[in-house]
């Protein structure tokens, strides 16, 4: 794909989605593949998906709570969340993150099912 499209992003911030592969850019329902790029104090509301997500760091910090922790996810690591799992992603560090999240099944907001008071 020559071009990713801008999804807009959850959260108390702004987030930049770029979508190279996935439902809303290819129409591909089987995986979808974005750049994040998410701002430092960045945190999204807790989700419950219906997907697999697998996250690579490629600069910052991503944290990651989930029903047992937390992990801090560095650049050049990575993170796989099964699906049906709670969680919830933010960007403590003042120079925020930039990462690859790989969904399979593609994402939708219609399956990430975000917890309503987070």
């Amino acid at each position: 794909m020559e071009q990713p499209t801008v999804v807009q992003a959850a959260g108390n911030k702004p987030k930049r989605i770029e979508e190279f592969i996935g439902r809303v850019n290819t129409g591909d329902e089987t995986i979808s593949i974005a750049r994040m790029v998410s701002p430092g104090g960045w945190v999204e509301p807790a989700q419950t998906p219906e997907f697999r997500e697998t996250s690579l760091v490629l600069k910052g910090i991503l944290r990651v709570e989930y029903a047992d922790g937390v992990t801090e996810v560095k650049a050049g690591q990575a993170i796989i969340l099964e699906p049906g799992e709670w969680v919830r992603y933010s960007t403590p560090g003042e120079a925020g993150a930039e990462y690859i999240a790989i969904c399979t099944p593609a994402f939708t907001p219609e399956t990430v099912h975000r917890d309503q008071e987070s």
